[in-house]
């Protein structure tokens, strides 16, 4: 509600005379235009300047610049402590102060303003009334592109005219295009300057003058002109050689956005950037920046970055570490001084090596630079939670070089080290690593190039006096430079004259008094006066002394120093004083303290904070500060901390100082900032609303007051609207004069007192508002600002127009746009909207236009940037329901919050205030609004506005489907049940007990229950064990033994305090039946226990050769319990006994095949009982043993292999172990091939084969065999084409060749004994069976001579198939050894026969061949039955099982002997097999495919291969 404030009537006296005297008539006229206003004490006056520099420090500020002597000091806390107690007495006061402030500011106004006009003599009246008239008209100009342009006039009138600047007919805003444009009226001298001009900048520019008597214009053109060669925004300067001379001190430069304190990790990188505007802006003529760390100026280099220009300067630390560590400043040349900017940049430590380890040191750098030594010095880290330091390690490292090499062997535990034994003229790079009982930290920054140089090397380079001497003389001032506990470094001046010869020296030791002499450096040829000296006894007295040696000899002994003794003269500071934390910002804290009484070469300070209630402490700086004042950033706002201190000198850290007072973070107490954006909301010709914006600070006090001045546009002097102060950010000021125009200012008042006034508003016309439509909307705010989407508020305007108020318009726009979106085409009836699709980071600008039945109204003022962006710990509203109460409430976490923060709840963004439907509570950062009957009428969108932040926020919407089950869960709680993890259940135990139990979430001590078992209750007693567990919740009752008499439902009631809950299970018909089926087994199983028994019955392993093996285990078993197999009720003994003790019996199956199925059963015995073990191998069984046999074969197949056959072309496959069982697919171009006449299928134990019979073209291609285990496939494949089919089909015609010539050759097939014994005088007849095709050429042969038929020896073939010679009335002669020789064109086959001949009555001999004694040579043996041909289809592989018995014509007779082929044709010559050897169980086995032999198998053998139609059977197992 806008404020109606009266302006005191200003009483004019009348003018009788017209005073000539300038000063006294406008002396008065001033003087009526002026009030008394308030003022402020001095004393209160200097407390509110020294809480507005605390409040005004964004950013970190050297402590320096903050000082306060101690009387102002002991004033501000004087005020501040007393400055709560009343605010009615602090408000009468400051109206008091402001109205003798303002009297005092008025007065001088009068004054400065009679002096300035009593230079001109002015005709009063002429003044009074005047209209706007340009007494310097504005001229055109023509510029190059990318140049500034002023336009400027002068102009009179009174009252004095209000300038505006027009582009064409459009309003010129400065704002829109910062930078660009800049309006300015100095002097009577109005002024517009372009900046940086381009061509669309070529336009008419108009000033337009006004005041209440009328208007007067001036115009001018401005033309923009491109250089010759120019293209679009790039333009060659050179063109305009004046603008080259300028010198960056000249420009007029304005910053922008600054760099705020900064946070880095070491090792990371960071940017410094503040933004600015640059009048004029020329691309070669860059601002002058000079960038400052700790006042230090830094220079460009490999790790400082610098930039200047575009509109920026940027300082990047690419590599940072802690010495990077402190306040940098920006220090911008001006045409009017200088423009700074300071922020801190704080580095904290990188992730230790080693946890626990200490961080790195820093500020490393070297002193003392000699030819063979180097003095390196360092900070030490600081030590928050880490074990203490314990000494240092220093590195060096050769410039060119990558390694580093250890100085020291053992830690220096202070942060000096002299670093000897340099090479001359080698420049090195030193490092320092900190060492603790955890572990070695990360190495420092290195330093810079530090070369050893003698610094005496150049005078005496330069021609200094060296003398003739031979011998150099001895050094002189010999003392100890450094003195510590673990070292000390002596130093001395080098001999004068010094001679011309390259010179070193010598040292010696003795302890003080003795005078026993010890040369220290017989190692070390010394060259620099300086040496470190080591391994010194503490605190004992040591003297030294020196010599000069050259290659002409030695020097006498220098003076011996005097006594020096080693030790730690003064080890780390004392603890600093007391420790002072004080509120500096929202997020920030000062802290200030004593210096330390002992400071012993104090380097600095630590600074330590921990939260309140926490034992955590956290490094508040990373290198050591050193003054006595810090500002602590980055705290949580709200939050309470503690904070300590510690000294820092080369001996380490002093003791913690003691702690501060708890201290919140929360702005300092101050006076608030100025009020903004003053806009006009109505006006009816005699008053005016103005609205206006909050502070931006409200300095750490809630702002409960504001005051309102005005004034005529064309008068100085202000008049106060309201005395007493305004609530509201909303005001109507009365008693104004029509057609006249006003300014106003605002100013705030908050517990510290009034702030500073804003800026001056625009003039304002008071002028009757008429229109139709509304007037503008106002107070535009946000809430619940995120990355993507916010939400706009406003309020109503107060003045509507025609009509009441309809609806409302949002428009937007990017900062920095004109171009404006209309973000709801429909006018809202409520004052707020969300907007959502925002563009994360980008900012925006809204308005808001109000609609009425005669139109859209005048839009409002421009909303405050709001950047698309969620504050860092933003939370939203979450809903929930109180375990204890029940109460539904919805609550908000704040991300931060200050002590004048207020939780402002509302229901579709209207305030909630006192409505009996809700309660509001706040505890902390949290903020609950509690329903009191929740029903639909609570269903809306809810919001909280935390005020006095950034713009905390947030929201909910409740929904009925959220709301009723929070509502459920609020009954729940309210009528508490106990929960519930598992209901009712029942288990069967061991020994058949039944046990009945369920489990609660969780039990109290006290919680009491009860079983009721068919609507009886039952107790703990005999057969029933009734227990519980409150820890885990559970309740459980065992039943011992379980019958059919215990059928029925099972219930157990509890009780837990004011919960209750029940669980029922019913245990009836199947259910019931399965349960007592499984307790009886159960009873059964612990009685088979108490014997011998399997602990797991038999099952089926696959070892890796294949072999299966059915194993079971066994328990409770002792030596006389007996063990044994049986399959299909038939025992099987093992080849190894079982072995029962062992725990475990196996039984292999080796090449398992479908033969082995059957039931398998192990039984196991002694005097304790018998437990017996089934295993069924066949169906899914037996499939799952094939698979796993499969998966174990397909592993170990090999490629395929190609094998000539006389039958044709074979592909093998060789594998640990195959079977037919197996699930296996050969595939020819990838289609499935079935065993035919053409293509034959099988395999052996060790392999698969495939044959191709009569191979042909269609035969070409690729092969595949697939083993399938069941889960995967296993495959191998073959390219049968190209070359390897050209070459396999040439040996399979030369084998089929050769096969066909060994069938067809003649042979004698049977009928001849290898020895005959004969008595004389008998008949002996030879006679055989033949064959061949064609028919065979018979000969017969005696002792290798021909045999020709005669009378004594007929020699006859009887049908080409039986050949004879018979010798008749045998002689001794006839002994001897006869042959036959049977061959045809294919080739033949020599027989031999011995044949003896006795005389009658002689015993007959031995016979040494065939035949056995008894034999009775005189029979003539009957011819065998005619053998029919050999089989046309050979069998096409071997096999090593037994095959049937070939047929009777093919079988000799028992006294037969194999045949000798005697000889094989050339053309036909035996083949010999391309495949390679095999692994063949069968011993001499060479290859699968064994040379090709006459279908007649040899005596007493049988043939190797099967029937091609018969499957290869497996062999028995033993």
């Amino acid at each position: 509600m806008a404020s109606k404030v009266t302006a005191p009537l200003q009483k004019k006296k009348r003018v009788n005379h017209i005073n000539t005297d300038y000063r006294s008539l406008h002396s008065k006229h001033v003087v009526q235009q002026h009030s008394v206003r308030k003022s402020s004490s001095t004393s209160v006056r200097q407390v509110q300047v020294q809480a507005r520099e605390a409040m005004a420090e964004p950013a970190y500020t050297i402590p320096a610049f903050r000082q306060r002597n101690a009387e102002e000091v002991e004033e501000y806390q004087r005020v501040s402590t007393h400055v709560g107690k009343g605010l009615a007495a602090i408000q009468e006061e400051l109206h008091r102060m402001r109205i003798q402030t303002k009297t005092q500011v008025d007065n001088l106004a009068i004054q400065r303003e009679v002096q300035e006009m009593m230079t001109k003599k002015v005709d009063l009246y002429g003044e009074v009334r005047k209209l706007p008239d340009f007494l310097v008209a504005l001229r055109p100009h023509a510029v190059w592109e990318k140049t500034p342009v002023k336009l400027f006039c002068t102009v009179q009138g009174h009252p004095r005219p209000l300038v505006k600047w027009f582009k064409g007919d459009v309003p010129i805003d400065p704002l829109s295009a910062p930078g660009k444009y800049k309006i300015e009226n100095k002097y009577g001298v109005h002024s517009l300057i372009i900046s940086r001009c381009v061509v669309s900048d070529t336009a008419e520019y108009s000033a337009r003058a006004t005041n209440q008597y009328g208007t007067a214009t001036s115009t001018a053109t401005v033309t923009v002109k491109r250089a010759a060669g120019g293209t679009g925004v790039s333009c060659q300067l050179g063109l305009v050689p004046h603008l080259t001379d300028i010198h960056p001190s000249k420009l007029e430069i304005t910053l922008l956005e600054r760099f705020r304190v900064t946070f880095g990790v070491e090792g990371g990188s960071t940017s410094l950037v503040c933004t600015m505007v640059v009048v004029p802006d020329l691309p070669n003529v860059p601002p002058l920046a000079q960038w400052y760390r700790d006042d230090k100026q830094l220079k460009p280099s490999p790790l400082v970055e610098m930039s200047v220009g575009r509109g920026s300067a940027r300082l990047t630390l690419p590599h940072l570490a802690k010495d990077d560590e402190g306040l940098y400043t920006l220090r911008m040349f001006t045409k009017d001084g200088t423009a700074e900017h300071s922020a801190y940049l704080f580095v904290e430590d990188a992730a230790p090596s080693v946890p626990g380890a200490p961080g790195a040191p820093m500020s490393v750098k070297a002193f003392d630079i000699n030819k063979d030594y180097v003095l390196v010095a360092w900070k030490p880290p600081n030590t928050t939670n880490e074990a203490p330091i314990s000494g240092y390690f220093v590195d060096r490292r050769e410039a060119g070089s990558d390694t580093w090499v250890q100085c020291n062997d053992s830690p220096v535990k202070v942060c000096k080290y002299p670093a000897h034994g340099l090479s001359a003229g080698s420049t090195y790079h030193f490092r320092v690593r900190a060492v603790n009982s955890a572990g070695i930290s990360r190495p420092s920054r290195k330093t810079g190039g530090v070369t050893a140089l003698d610094p005496a090397e150049s005078q005496r380079l330069q021609g200094t006096e060296e003398g003739d001497v031979a011998v150099p003389g001895a050094p002189s001032h010999v003392h100890a430079l450094e003195v510590f506990s673990s070292y000390l470094v002596l130093s001395w001046t080098p001999p004068s004259p010094r001679g011309p010869a390259p010179l070193w020296y010598l040292v010696e030791k003795c302890l003080a008094g003795t005078g026993a002499w010890q040369r220290i450096n017989t190692a070390v040829k010394l060259h620099s006066p300086r040496y470190p000296v080591f391994d010194l006894e503490n605190g004992q007295k040591y003297q030294f002394r020196v010599f000069s040696v050259n290659l002409y000899g030695s020097s006498e002994a220098s003076e011996p120093t005097a006594p020096v003794q080693t030790g730690d003269a003064h080890g780390v500071p004392s603890a600093p004083g007391q420790v002072v934390a004080t509120r500096n910002t929202k997020s920030s804290v000062l802290v200030h303290w004593d210096p330390p009484r002992q400071p012993k070469g104090m380097m600095g300070y630590y600074i330590d904070a921990r939260a309140a209630g926490s034992k955590t402490w956290l490094p508040c700086n990373h290198k050591p500060f050193k003054h006595t004042k810090f500002v602590v950033h980055a705290l949580v706002p709200g939050e309470t901390y503690v904070f300590r201190v510690q000294a820092v000198n080369v001996f380490g850290l002093s003791e913690e100082s003691q702690e501060s007072s708890p201290v919140a973070v929360e702005p300092a107490l101050a006076t608030p900032s100025a009020p903004f954006g003053i806009t006009l909301l109505s006006c009816d010709g005699s008053s005016m609303t103005v609205a206006w914006k909050s502070p931006k600070v409200c300095g750490g006090s809630k702002v409960n007051a504001y005051y309102v001045d005005q004034r005529d546009a064309d008068t100085l002097g202000w008049k106060e609207v309201n005395a007493s102060a305004v609530r509201e950010r909303i005001c109507t000021v009365e008693n104004l004069k029509e057609g006249t125009f006003y300014e106003f200012k605002v100013q705030a008042g908050n517990l510290a007192g009034v702030g500073v006034p804003s800026a001056p508003s625009a003039p304002m016309k008071c002028e009757a508002w008429t229109m139709a439509e509304p007037g503008p909307a106002s107070d535009l705010s946000f809430s619940e600002v995120r990355g993507h989407s916010l939400v706009v508020l406003w309020k109503a305007p107060v003045y509507s127009g025609a009509g009441p108020v309809t609806g409302y318009l949002v428009d937007m726009a990017k900062l920095g746009s004109s171009d404006f979106v209309t973000l709801n085409q429909e006018a809202v009836a409520h004052r707020y909207l969300q907007v959502s699709h925002l563009e994360e980071g980008e900012s925006y600008v809204f308005r808001v236009r109000s609609v009425n039945s005669s139109g859209v109204g005048k839009a409002s003022q421009l909303s405050e940037p709001v950047c698309a962006k969620a504050l860092p710990g933003t939370k939203e509203i979450a809903g929930g329901v109180d375990e204890e109460t029940g109460d539904i409430f919805l609550s908000l976490e704040a991300c931060e919050i200050c002590e004048t923060s207020q939780f402002v709840w509302s229901k579709n963004y209207t305030p909630v205030g006192d409505c009996p439907r809700v309660a509001v509570s706040t505890k902390g950062r949290s903020s609950r609004l509690t329903f009191a009957n929740p029903d639909k009428d609570d269903l809306g969108r809810y919001s909280v506005v935390v005020t006095d932040t950034d713009g905390v926020s947030g929201s909910h919407t409740l929904t009925e489907d959220a709301l009723n089950s929070m509502l459920e869960l609020s009954y729940a709680i309210r009528h508490p049940i106990v929960p519930l993890k598992h209901g009712l259940n029942y288990e069967v135990l061991e020994k058949g007990h039944v046990r009945f139990w369920l489990q609660a979430v969780k039990l109290s001590a006290a919680a009491s229950y009860r079983f009721i078992v068919n609507d009886k209750e039952v107790t703990s007693g005999e057969g029933h064990k009734i227990s519980h567990d409150a820890a885990t919740g559970i309740i459980q009752m065992t039943v011992d033994h379980f019958t059919r008499a215990n059928e029925g439902t099972y219930t157990v009631q509890i009780h837990d305090g004011k919960a209750k809950n029940q669980s029922s299970l019913v245990l009836v018909g199947d259910v019931f039946k399965a349960a007592l089926k499984e307790a009886e087994f159960q009873r059964k199983e612990h009685i088979r226990k108490q014997g011998p028994h399997f602990s797991e019955y038999l099952y089926f392993t696959v070892a890796d050769d294949c072999t299966v093996m059915l194993a079971c285990k066994v328990a409770n078993v002792k030596k006389e319990t007996t063990f044994h197999w049986f399959k299909d009720e038939d025992e099987v003994v093992p080849d190894a006994a079982p072995s029962v003790m062992s725990g475990c019996c196996t039984l292999p199956v080796p090449l398992f095949s479908r033969k082995d199925q059957g039931v398998y059963k192990a039984t196991l015995s002694d005097d304790r009982g018998k437990d017996t073990s089934l295993f069924d191998i066949s169906g899914q069984v037996f499939d799952d043993i094939i698979n796993a046999i499969a998966q174990i074969a397909g592993s170990s197949a090999s490629e395929l292999v190609l094998q000539c056959t006389p039958e044709g072309i074979r592909l093998q496959c060789y594998m640990t172990y195959y079977t037919e069982e197996m699930k296996t697919v050969w595939k020819h171009r990838d289609s499935k091939i079935a065993s035919s006449e053409k293509m034959r299928i099988g395999g052996t134990a060790e392999m698969a084969w495939m044959q191709i019979c009569d191979p042909s073209d269609k035969e070409k291609g690729h092969y595949t065999i697939e083993i399938c285990d069941g889960a995967q496939t296993h495959a191998r494949t073959f390219d049968l084409s190209g070359q390897a089919y050209t070459d396999a089909y040439e040996e399979y015609l030369r084998l089929k060749a050769a096969a066909f010539a060994e069938k067809n050759r003649g042979r004698v097939v049977g009928g001849l004994p290898d020895v005959v014994t004969i008595m004389e005088k008998k008949s002996l007849s030879l006679t055989c069976t033949v064959w061949g095709e064609p028919t065979p050429e018979v000969t017969w042969f005696k002792n290798e001579q021909e045999v020709a038929s005669s009378e004594h020896t007929k020699i006859t073939l009887e049908a080409g198939k039986f050949a004879s010679l018979v010798i008749t009335q045998v002689t001794p002669e006839d002994s001897g050894k006869y042959s036959i020789n049977v061959r045809n064109k294919y080739g033949g086959e020599f027989v031999e026969i011995t044949v003896s001949v006795y005389k009658q009555g002689e015993q007959m001999p031995e016979p040494k061949l065939g035949q056995p004694k008894g034999a009775t040579p005189a029979s003539t043996p009957m011819p065998p039955k005619s053998p029919g041909p050999p089989s046309k289809t050979p069998t096409p592989a071997p096999s090593k099982t037994p095959t049937p018995a070939p047929s009777k014509s093919q079988t000799p007779a028992p006294s037969v002997k194999s045949p000798t082929p005697f000889s094989t044709p050339a053309s036909t010559p035996i083949p010999k097999s391309p495949t390679p050897g095999c692994r063949s169980p069968t011993p001499g086995c060479k290859s699968p495919t064994p040379t090709p032999k006459s279908p007649t198998p040899p005596r007493s053998v049988k043939s190797p291969t099967p029937p091609r139609f018969m499957k290869s059977p497996t062999p028995p197992r033993k």
